[in-house]
């Protein structure tokens, strides 16, 4: 006769609890309540007859018999994981789920997704957009891009993009009113701004304005952005001066919707990093993403030194 198992919930309650040594910790892990997570408990405590964790003011403790079940449970939940993952890599078809930046999706990724789906039309891309950290596990990401410095635990970072900033603006605008000829004259233009920075406590325009010398202007002022495409947007519309990253301007400078009045470039310590868990790797459909975004930046780049 087949021994009668708990439920597959209360099993993962009490998994997330012992890590993460609190029901409340572990009910954000699980995206439920901590009242949930401890009628789980509960309910599996009665099936076992035994008592799971000693609770403290503090914190929450395996007992001995906690202990003795944590091991065989973990063991059980990384089988279904080893299976799922088995079953991902029967072939290279079905979704892909990448995670972006906003600006990168829009200013990137979209325009150039095309010719993935050309190379690979059995594979359904859906892009995610969120600036925050994920955890690729839990929110079921396989492969994504990010802005940063490269330091992502547990997963791999391989760089994509170097960025710098360099100022852009509408074509039209430069022929109305003001002329743009110098640094100096941004004073006469309203300075687009977005509110991601460069790491440090500068603005992203006054970290511009020092490299090019320019000591006399209020680099606080102007419109400001919530996201980097909504200042290069803002910019094509004529409505000022934007400071773009290189790999979100290059297609609208080379379609001629942005020019770059100067041709000074202010370093950035952030820059794009394809991001990933390892073992992602050996899932057909997402090593072809991944070869395909490295081959399509070297494509890019290899025709703009043509054009110049």
């Amino acid at each position: 006769m087949a021994l009668r198992l708990p439920p597959l919930n209360s099993l993962r309650a009490f998994e997330a609890s012992a890590r993460r040594q609190s029901f409340s910790r572990a009910a954000e892990e699980l995206h439920v309540t901590p009242a949930a997570v401890s009628q789980q408990i509960k309910g599996l405590e009665k099936f076992l007859g035994a008592t799971l964790f000693r609770r403290t003011r503090q914190t929450l403790i395996l007992t001995e018999t906690g202990q003795t079940l944590l091991p065989g449970i973990r063991r059980g939940f990384q089988a279904f994981n080893d299976a799922m993952e088995d079953f991902s890599r029967q072939d290279d078809t079905g979704y892909l789920t990448v995670a972006s930046t906003a600006s990168f999706a829009a200013k990137w990724l979209v325009p150039h997704i095309q010719s993935f789906n050309r190379a690979h039309p059995k594979i359904d891309v859906r892009i995610t957009t969120s600036d925050k950290l994920l955890n690729y596990e839990r929110d079921g990401v396989e492969i994504g891009v990010r802005l940063g410095k490269g330091d992502y635990p547990d997963l791999v970072a391989e760089l994509l993009l170097p960025q710098e900033l360099a100022p852009v603006c509408s074509p039209a605008l430069l022929n109305r009113g003001k002329q743009l000829r110098k640094p100096s004259d941004l004073r006469y233009f309203t300075l687009l701004h977005s509110e991601a920075q460069l790491g440090n406590e500068e603005s992203n325009w006054a970290l511009w304005l020092k490299a090019a010398g320019v000591d006399d202007i209020d680099a606080a002022r102007g419109l400001r952005f919530d996201f980097s495409e909504s200042a290069q947007n803002a910019a094509i519309e004529g409505a000022g001066v934007a400071l773009g990253r290189t790999a979100l301007i290059a297609d609208d400078v080379a379609s001629g919707k942005l020019v770059r009045p100067f041709e000074i470039n202010l370093p950035s310590d952030l820059n794009y990093f394809l991001v990933y868990p390892e073992k992602n790797l050996k899932r057909p459909k997402v090593k072809a993403f991944r070869d395909w975004v490295h081959s399509e930046v070297q494509l890019q780049a290899t025709e703009r030194r043509r054009i110049a």
